[in-house]
């Protein structure tokens, strides 16, 4: 690309960075695409660019692969119920060890190179995430949010960092839970009424068959997702998405995307550019 070309680039952007500091944009950063190095600093140079540019970035990330690498050097097999990790009370600790410990902070370490001013939180820091057990059976350890406590949220962006966050929440008590991160990424985009929430995923968006990415579904709306659960066509890891997508819809979410994060510069083509990148969802 030569430099009027370059340039050109440049021009056509602006229409998209009008009053960017005014706009919180929730990304939700995860799946098997996060197990890619190469792949993993692509995005987070993309999420770099965009927080220089002057948007609002609060970073959820997932961590699952990463989970269940050191449940397999432990030798415990992982569990999931309706696409949500069961977390037993023997391995809550190494899940809040990978998730808060390890992955979060070489987030922040790779921002912090790239020039952002990166804070790396779990939910039990500013007891942002307060979470009761999913069930009654005090050894699960998974968690439902009862309350998203924006404050620590609202304090870091005022002046200028990006809250990175682990899906960790906790209870009065100090107890820790393991909470799925889509859903983390839904209810701050609710509780801190972000313009935007985008889910990077490891698919094109949802699909009618997902062995087809061909078979992408561009534009849904609310009765479409319902009618997709129902049908069984929306399963697996997809369902807390669109769980999670459709309470931020009625909350008052304007634009929810779920897009591919293993497409290079998605992040950049979605919020940039004309271009339509993964599921768009709508009322």
């Amino acid at each position: 690309m030569n430099n009027l070309n370059r340039i050109k680039s440049l021009q056509e952007t602006l229409p998209y960075l009008h009053d960017t500091s005014s706009k919180i944009i929730v990304i939700k950063y995860g799946g098997s695409a996060m197990t890619d190095p190469d792949l993993t600093l692509s995005v987070i140079q993309d999420i770099a660019t965009l927080s220089l540019l002057g948007f609002k970035i609060i970073l959820v990330h997932g961590g699952g692969p990463a989970i269940n690498e050191w449940l397999e050097k432990l030798q415990m097999k992982p569990k999931f119920k309706n696409g949500i990790r069961i977390t037993d009370s023997s391995t809550m600790e190494l899940v809040q060890m990978v998730l808060s410990g390890k992955i979060n902070k070489d987030l922040v370490g790779t921002l912090g190179s790239l020039n952002v001013r990166a804070v790396g939180l779990s939910g039990k820091d500013g007891q942002l995430i307060l979470a009761d057990s999913i069930e009654l059976y005090a050894e699960n350890k998974v968690g439902k949010i009862r309350v998203i406590d924006t404050h620590i949220l609202e304090i870091l962006l005022e002046n200028q960092y990006m809250p990175v966050v682990a899906p960790i929440g906790t209870n009065e008590s100090g107890l820790s839970f393991n909470i799925n991160a889509d859903t983390v990424a839904s209810e701050i985009a609710s509780a801190i009424k972000a313009s935007s929430l985008i889910m990077l995923t490891d698919t094109p968006g949802i699909l009618k068959d997902f062995s087809a990415p061909d078979t992408l579904y561009p534009n849904l709306d609310l009765k479409n997702l319902e009618e997709l659960i129902n049908n069984g066509t929306i399963v697996g890891g997809m369902l807390p998405k669109v769980h999670g997508c459709i309470k931020a819809l009625k909350d008052g979410v304007q634009s929810i995307r779920i897009i591919d994060g293993r497409l290079p510069h998605s992040l950049l083509l979605t919020l940039l550019s004309e271009a339509h990148v993964g599921s768009v969802l709508t009322l």
